[in-house]
């Protein structure tokens, strides 16, 4: 199974204008809406753990279930585990390197394992902090937030910003201008992603579930489902679990 979350989340690049100190009062309004300032940036590490359901590439109309692990640190890690009955998937990131191994569960010997080109390695390192900075600071990483202007999105009233980490790299996010609640978030590919349902952890409201949906070669709607069923903060994380793995002989 083909699937990490930072391959749901990539973003196109558009003209913008700058930012303007009404963005400033919504990026405080969206951060409030998750939690205190105090607690937001105490966030060192997130371990998301749920399920993944997608469509089945092999069997059209069918949906494949698979188990998900993902972990975030800061400043540049990450983590993702997709288990399935026939493949484990982990893609990793330690600062500089990304990496991605592949597995069959009922025989460890049958694996295959690959280091990501610096592209990939850009867009998992931005991932990486759109998951932790909570949508501040992202001009201390070289980076800049525009602004694209209210706009509607299915009768709610929403401000547009774009975070843009880099050349096409970018994520549109819309937040709904009277609470600063994140509404939709949409990907370079026409993908849209919303978060659905909450969960607070630690003084911190999570989503319970994201849907992402996007067209196939067909042009028709496919979902992708992640529901989280535990989410832990902090936790000693040791740098062994995102170092690319030694390649035993």
């Amino acid at each position: 199974m083909q699937i990490s979350l930072s391959r749901l989340l990539t973003c196109l690049a558009a003209a913008v204008a700058s930012v303007s100190a009404a963005e400033l009062e919504i990026i405080a309004k969206a951060r409030s809406c998750l939690g205190s300032d105090e607690v937001l940036s105490s966030v060192n590490s997130v371990r998301y753990e749920g399920w993944l359901i997608a469509p089945d590439p092999a069997n059209p109309g069918k949906e494949t279930k698979a188990a998900m692990e993902i972990v975030f640190q800061r400043p540049d890690r990450q983590r993702i585990t997709a288990r399935s009955e026939k493949t484990v998937e982990v893609t990793g990131l330690d600062g500089y390197e990304a990496w991605q191994r592949v597995h069959d569960p009922a025989d460890p010997t049958k694996w295959r394992q690959t280091l990501l080109g610096p592209d990939q390695i850009k867009r998992l390192r931005a991932n990486t902090w759109e998951n932790l900075g909570y949508f501040r600071g992202l001009d201390s990483r070289g980076g800049r937030i525009e602004d694209q202007g209210n706009v509607d999105v299915e009768g709610v009233a929403c401000r547009k910003l774009a975070f843009i980490h880099g050349p096409g790299i970018i994520f549109f996010r819309y937040f709904e201008v009277s609470t600063g609640r994140l509404v939709l978030t949409e990907t370079e590919g026409g993908g849209r992603i919303r978060e659905q349902g909450e969960t607070i952890v630690q003084g911190i409201r999570f989503p319970k579930s994201i849907v992402t949906t996007t067209k196939n070669a067909k042009g028709e709607d496919t979902r992708v489902t992640i529901t989280f069923d535990k989410i832990t903060l902090n936790e000693p994380l040791p740098a062994a679990e995102f170092a690319v793995p030694a390649i035993a002989r």
